[in-house]
């Protein structure tokens, strides 16, 4: 079922509430778990796995994280690379999201892209040889990787059968291909891995939209309050979402759906053009001053801040065909319902903090 503009900031309030516990229950009815289910999430400090660590807590599901942050007293330590006392963990535990790699956002220089290639890799390879030794391997292993993996493209959307890998493309920056290596490296950890009892997918991931702190809409939304979220070259590159909500629904039909394996797409089914996304963030916003950015501005700008143009300039035209051929229904299809409802919710949310 999808949302009407007019009912989304009800729904953010029952979210921030936590009045949709029900939908959680149903779910645990169908799976017939007869203890909690246990899910550990390797790399799961950052925005995606707050995200799922929230909604399975409300569940009362046993949730381990594992991660870098020593200190943190509510995660398991380790370095991403080799085995350690963390890998009991996976263990006898019915669900593995590997979510570990290193921030996207940074400037592509060469040791940066060798970071990025290093710590998805080599978190993949070890926690595949966690699951190989363990005596009660988990049933399903959902393993991060990246819309990004799909060439530029302002033609038809990418699905998972006539999608078109990328690092080709004669009209995109040669350097651009960089990102499909890594990609494609990091979903070949995987498949290399030696996990015949175990369930293997590969999350290729479109943008999750939540209203944390530090996020990608949070990110966003700042530039739209600052009236500088308009149109940036021309508009026509696609962005493929996800609302947070639909992403923690996606996870959990996929650990129900026990035939589905390999590559699947998680977005919305509906992207949009960069032109149109603002617009309709703006709206959400109340605003109508957005000022516009070229192509130069863009690169400028990005080597400032210390990010890369890329991330901004690829137009990512990606479609869920698998979640949408095995009957998964999206909650919020269309971006301006999305948009609304999160504003509301980060209203909601800053309001609470600042009282």
């Amino acid at each position: 079922m999808s949302l009407n503009r007019g009912a989304a900031c009800s729904v953010s309030s029952q979210l921030l509430r936590g009045e949709l516990h029900f939908a959680y229950i149903s779910v645990r009815a169908i799976v017939h778990w007869s203890d909690a289910m246990k899910i550990v999430i390797p790399g799961g400090s950052g925005q995606v796995g707050n995200v799922l660590t929230r909604a399975f807590r409300r569940k009362e599901y046993d949730v381990v994280v594992i991660g870098r942050h020593e200190k943190l007293a509510s995660q398991i330590e380790w370095d991403g690379k080799t085995l350690g006392a963390w890998a009991k963990h996976l263990d006898g535990a019915d669900v593995v999201i590997n979510l570990a790699g290193r921030n996207v956002n940074c400037r592509y220089t060469e040791k940066n892209l060798k970071e990025m290639l290093d710590s998805r890799v080599d978190s993949t390879r070890v926690v595949g040889k966690a699951i190989a030794r363990a005596e009660r391997p988990p049933r399903l292993w959902l393993q991060a990787s990246t819309a990004t993996i799909y060439a530029h493209t302002h033609g038809a959307a990418h699905d998972e059968v006539g999608g078109t890998i990328g690092e080709f493309e004669p009209e995109v920056p040669e350097y651009w291909g960089n990102s499909v290596k890594i990609a494609t490296a990091w979903e070949q950890a995987q498949e290399d891995a030696e996990t015949p009892n175990t369930r293997r997918i590969a999350l290729r991931s479109a943008m999750i939209m939540s209203p944390d702190r530090g996020g990608i809409f949070d990110q966003l939304l700042k530039l739209t309050r600052l009236g500088l979220g308009g149109t940036i070259a021309g508009g026509r590159q696609y962005i493929s979402w996800i609302h947070e909500e639909d992403f923690v629904r996606a996870i959990e039909f996929l650990i129900e759906a026990d035939k589905l394996e390999g590559a699947i797409n998680i977005a919305s089914p509906n992207p949009v053009t960069q032109r149109e996304f603002m617009a309709e963030l703006r709206r959400a916003w109340g605003t109508n001053i957005g000022l516009p950015a070229t192509k130069w501005m863009v690169e400028i700008a990005a080597f400032l801040i210390r990010s890369d143009s890329e991330l901004i300039l690829k137009s990512r035209r990606v479609v869920p065909g698998r979640l949408l051929e095995h009957g998964f229904e999206f909650k919020y299809q269309d971006w301006g319902v999305a948009a609304h409802e999160l504003v509301c919710r980060w209203k909601k949310i800053r309001a609470a903090l600042e009282a």
